[in-house]
């Protein structure tokens, strides 16, 4: 079973339930109690009795009568004085037993009548009630069947709402693995569901819109790539040419290898987003790692060693352990997070490292600007760079957090941003080996 049965289930239940609150109550409203009602058909051969035997004989006979369906019956019928029986009923049913009525008594087993509305039976019959007791009245028995009844009422809703929320969720199931596999990167997936399914309609066009979907990312995967690569010519035609115009006319020319040397940099930096924008598409769609076992410990020391000019407080924990990914890029990962603190840092960096039970944290902390709450999701989208002066004038282009966020991500982690104690940002990254 599933969970949009059970939801189905307790709502049949709960209309049940309600509807049968809402009858009892406009039953009572309209035609008075219906428990009432029940003891009054289970003791309808004791009022009948009543009506045409006892209340049929003379007046010289009626107690004679009494005393003899005493004698022969085993329900217990006592005369009381009426100013005691109305100090006892409810005000609802003294003006129904004033006028000769037959009032239930329910919890007692029993009901009141008035021997004598006008005074002809015997003397003083008008200020006596007969009261009976010991009838034959179960209402428990009545509303265990009323229950049983309902019961059998909502195991007939029950059992065909079972059978189509079964197949119903077969259906939403396929189409949440397919969801589950599509944004994991899986650009064929599809939702495999019956045609006669109810959903089969959302199905198909969620299908359809996930080819579109794939067909655009597939092109624009390929016009990157295209571009990037067609980029790499022209850019070491130009260095080749940068090399020679300083070999063949810079030398004794102060300004002009100045010059040179500015194009070079703007080179290499057009070299570097080149090779970033390659490396984030292959990133996004990376559909699996090729997987292996390596230790923590020394990869985080091998960053430190190679990303940094300024020095960095390191606290790495002997007892990491070893994850199973890809160590060169979970390295790209912490070395695109050490390069961000050491851009924006005043003077303190620091990477600690420690293990707690299944979880690897990685933190990065470094005493700059920060980066504000509202902007720390925004920070991981590719080119996105925070509207201040730091931003503007250091080095980047937007892509090194969105690498290693990808990175994290394929390890099954994740990293989160939070206010430093340095007085700048906190990155954490987050794996469960």
């Amino acid at each position: 079973m599933n969970r949009l049965f059970w939801r189905f289930a307790l709502l049949v239940l709960l209309a049940i339930a309600l509807g049968s609150g809402v009858i009892y109550v406009t039953f009572s409203r309209l035609f008075g109690d219906p428990l009432e009602h029940i003891a009054r058909d289970q003791a309808a051969g004791q009022i009948f009795l009543l009506e045409q035997y006892i209340d049929q004989a003379p007046a010289d006979e009626w107690l004679p009568r009494l005393n003899k369906v005493r004698e022969v019956s085993d329900v217990t019928l006592e005369l009381q004085p009426l100013a005691a029986v109305l100090a006892a009923l409810p005000a609802t049913q003294r003006a129904p037993l004033l006028q000769g009525a037959v009032v239930m008594d329910v919890g007692g087993k029993g009901f009141y009548r008035r021997v004598d509305v006008t005074g002809a039976r015997y003397a003083g019959s008008d200020d006596d009630v007969l009261h009976a007791q010991k009838l034959p009245i179960d209402v428990g028995q009545a509303l265990r069947m009323e229950a049983i009844r309902f019961a059998v009422i909502a195991l007939c809703l029950l059992l065909p709402l079972g059978w189509w929320t079964r197949a119903h969720g077969r259906s939403l199931a396929a189409l949440s693995r397919m969801a589950d596999d599509f944004g994991q990167g899986d650009l064929a997936a599809r939702a495999r569901v019956r045609p006669g399914s109810s959903i089969a309609p959302l199905a198909g066009r969620i299908n359809d819109m996930a080819g579109r979907i794939g067909s655009l990312l597939e092109a624009r995967k390929h016009l990157l790539l295209s571009v990037s690569h067609e980029l790499r010519t022209p850019i070491a035609r130009l260095e080749f040419g940068l090399e020679l115009l300083a070999a063949r006319h810079a030398e004794g020319q102060p300004d002009l290898q100045r010059r040179v040397d500015a194009m070079g940099a703007d080179i290499e930096e057009l070299k570097t987003l080149v090779n970033e924008l390659l490396g984030l598409m292959q990133l996004d769609h990376a559909q699996a790692l090729p997987r292996q076992s390596f230790a923590l410990a020394p990869l985080l020391h091998a960053c430190l060693a190679a990303a940094l000019p300024r020095q960095v407080d390191a606290g790495i924990g002997a007892d990491l352990g070893e994850l199973r990914g890809d160590p060169r890029l979970l390295a790209r990962a912490v070395g695109n997070l050490l390069g961000n603190a050491a851009k924006y840092a005043v003077a303190r960096v620091a990477l600690s490292a420690v293990r707690d039970g299944e979880v690897l944290r990685i933190v990065i902390d470094d005493d700059g600007p920060g980066i504000p709450a509202g902007q720390r999701e925004r920070v991981f989208a590719p080119f996105y760079r925070l509207e201040r002066e730091q931003d503007h004038a250091a080095a980047g282009h937007g892509l090194g957090l969105a690498i290693a966020a990808r990175a994290v991500a394929l390890h099954g982690g994740a990293i989160a941003i939070d206010d430093s104690p340095l007085g700048g940002a906190r990155f954490t990254i987050c794996i469960r080996p």
